[in-house]
């Protein structure tokens, strides 16, 4: 068993704190993604389990065992970099062994070892090639059997595709999820890149300034943000924030945005009760957002500012009363910029913020 904790993790450099009293449970063999900009702690966080940095305070267990104060080579982990950080003096095959050789494993164990972590890795046929024959994407795969090959209970990688261009990322993505369903080590992944984290991740912990401001299954995060951080960070184009204020009228509620009278979403109804007369934020995503070329009562009127051709789908941002808001719309829709156009928001899928907070409401909260 594998499950790592962290409890009341705290790491300070001089006067600067980069991992704030942080307390997360990762499971037994899941693949848990640490996601943010940069400077945001993650791969401090990393490194803290990794041993690689000595905490300030809490402490670290992985498989119920405290590792707070053990060197990384008591830890049971296994380590992939943002650089290659392979051995240009040693063939594939001796990269890939190193660390067996160094724990003095016998040969014919270091034989199958690698071999297994090879055709694993689908780099079997490039054993006897150095690194300076091989492309990024092929040493990459080289630093990853190089740490499988230990059959670590832990995995932590560090941004590990980053060097590599969009296509051979696209290509490892699937490959490192494929290689984790069959290793089943609980691995954490860092990445700047949502992309990677969405695809990836079985749980994606959004961290901002040293926190994590949700840690949710990357569905969840995605469509139910837990702040204003997450939903403008998550997601490209990002969420779109409208300020509204709350309206009742003929017993019904409304929220009042850009002139028009929006349904809440129905869950919400209990909560923003409460909040009659008071400003709120719609978060709401483009792809929710319905385009229409012909005036609608339900619907924002706005004017398209630019249209973007983005293959299946175009990108049009749009002004809506001092607003500005980023909508997708079908390849064959025929809009062009200049053009007065009606956007109608499914309510299902608002999200409803706190302006002052910047936090999401829950839909079970009562009388906030």
């Amino acid at each position: 068993m594998a499950e790592i904790q962290l409890k009341n993790v705290r790491k300070t450099f001089g006067k600067v704190v980069a991992v704030h009293e942080i307390t997360l449970t990762i499971r037994d063999g899941e693949f848990l993604v640490l996601l943010g900009p940069s400077g945001c702690g993650k791969t401090t966080t990393l490194r803290c389990i990794a041993g690689l940095e000595v905490v300030d305070r809490g402490r670290i267990l992985i498989g119920g065992r405290d590792v707070t104060h053990l060197p990384p080579s008591r830890r049971g982990i296994a380590m992939v970099f943002q650089s290659y950080a392979v051995f240009p003096h040693m063939n594939v095959f001796e990269n890939i062994a190193f660390g067996l050789r160094v724990r003095k494993f016998p040969p014919s164990e270091i034989r199958k070892r690698v071999q297994e972590a090879a055709e694993l890795l689908q780099i079997g046929e490039l054993l006897q090639r150095y690194p300076a024959q091989l492309s990024g994407g092929q040493r990459q795969r080289v630093a990853v059997a190089r740490a499988i090959v230990m059959r670590p209970e832990v995995l932590l990688m560090d941004e590990p595709l980053s060097n590599l261009d969009a296509l051979l990322r696209l290509h490892m993505r699937a490959e490192l999820k494929r290689l984790h369903r069959e290793i089943r080590s609980t691995t954490v992944y860092v990445t700047h890149d949502q992309v990677e984290a969405l695809s990836l991740g079985d749980r994606v912990a959004v961290m901002r300034e040293g926190r994590i401001v949700q840690c949710d299954t990357p569905e969840k995060v995605y469509t139910e943000p837990q702040d204003v951080f997450v939903g403008s960070f998550i997601g490209s184009p990002p969420m779109n924030f409208l300020q509204g204020t709350v309206v009742a009228a003929d017993a019904s509620l409304f929220v009042e945005a850009a002139g028009v009278r929006l349904p809440p979403p129905e869950m919400f109804e209990g909560v923003l009760r409460d909040r009659v007369g008071d400003p709120i934020l719609l978060g709401i995503r483009p792809e929710n957002i319905e385009v229409h070329k012909e005036p609608r009562s339900d619907a924002l009127p706005g004017q398209v500012v630019v249209v973007e051709p983005i293959g299946f789908q175009k990108l049009l941002t749009v002004q809506v009363h001092g607003a500005t808001l980023k909508v997708t719309a079908e390849a064959d829709k025929a809009v062009s910029p200049g053009e007065q156009v009606w956007l109608r928001v499914d309510p299902r899928k608002i999200r409803v913020m706190d302006p002052q907070t910047g936090g999401a409401l829950s839909p079970r909260e009562k009388g906030l």
